[in-house]
């Protein structure tokens, strides 16, 4: 019951902050410069549209009403994913998102899937030995990937692999068989931070009085570390990750730009290079919307996991 609580008080919560983003979102259009009815005609082939023409589209879309009603009409289309058309190709925004979407989830997927390996060897490792070698080792690890800035690592592995041993290719096609160079890119920024959670986790586990009752009964350090110290560390560790999966799924913008990843993430940067704000606002309503749902079924799932979460809310 208190579990039911919980959810009922987290979806509203979820609600009310992405209708206060949309808000937020959409009042960008009209601080945009031009006109837009005129740049979707330019865009879609037509370079010097007549004044009717342009009357006809902002009818169409809705241009000449209140602002109020701008908005409801806009928030309305949103909920049935329709964005608008783009200033810069004239073609509606949603299908130019659907044709780039897979790639993103593609990359995403592989990405956490490394991230979450790379995390729980250096951690358990970290943890197996701590404060000796293989721990400082794992700390220096560690901080050379959070020193190292995304793209430059993104050049490295390009220069490496592809130029040093013809290894994969620098311009990508968005499919599993290219995606592990820029996935790897990736796994080495979220490892860092995650495989540092995972140590201070599991040495906490172990300093615990379960630890030492499982001890005492005769199991060994690795037993605790891999059978009770990893499904404790779960909760602790399920923000970092839906804060991650969220960053992933609205678009590592410089990775995708570096590799020519055709995900959302180099499509927002060309939007912006445009100027194309209903790309843009997609892209931020998409992305927002990411991080709201990824942080609402952390904590969903963290109250099933520890029921003294759904008790303390």
């Amino acid at each position: 019951m208190r579990i039911l609580v919980l959810a009922r008080r987290r979806v509203v919560e979820a609600l009310l902050t992405l209708l206060g983003a949309s808000v937020l979102i959409w009042a960008l259009m009209p601080l945009a410069p031009g006109d837009p009815a005129r740049m979707i005609l330019v865009a879609q082939g037509v370079p010097e549209p007549p004044p009717e023409q342009i009357r006809a589209l902002e009818q169409t879309l809705h241009l000449d009403r209140p602002v109020l009603a701008q908005y409801a009409h806009w928030f309305w289309g949103v909920l049935r994913g329709d964005f608008g058309l783009s200033f810069a190709s004239g073609r509606p925004v949603s299908g130019e998102f659907a044709d780039r979407l897979p790639a993103t989830l593609t990359l995403a997927s592989a990405a956490l899937a490394l991230a979450l390996a790379f995390s729980v060897a250096l951690g358990v490792i970290a943890a197996q030995y701590p404060r000796r070698w293989p721990d400082h080792g794992t700390r220096w690890l560690a901080l050379i990937f959070a020193s190292v800035p995304g793209f430059v690592v993104a050049l490295l592995l390009i220069q490496v692999f592809v130029v040093g041993f013809g290894f994969g290719k620098a311009a990508l096609d968005g499919t599993w068989r290219q995606v592990w160079l820029p996935a790897v890119c990736l796994a080495v920024g979220l490892s860092d931070t995650w495989s540092r959670l995972l140590r201070a986790n599991l040495l906490a586990f172990l300093d615990s009085p379960t630890a030492e009752v499982l001890n005492a009964r005769g199991a060994g350090r690795w037993r605790i570390l891999w059978r009770h110290g990893l499904p404790n560390s779960a909760v602790p560790s399920l923000h970092a990750l839906a804060v991650a999966t969220a960053v992933l799924i609205g678009g590592a913008t410089v990775v995708e730009t570096v590799f020519t990843w055709p995900g959302l993430g180099s499509y927002v940067v060309e939007s912006v290079k445009t100027r194309d704000l209903p790309a843009i606002q997609a892209f931020t309503v998409f992305a927002t919307a990411s991080y709201v749902v990824t942080s609402l079924v952390a904590d969903l799932l963290s109250a099933v996991i520890d029921r003294r979460i759904a008790v303390d809310a």
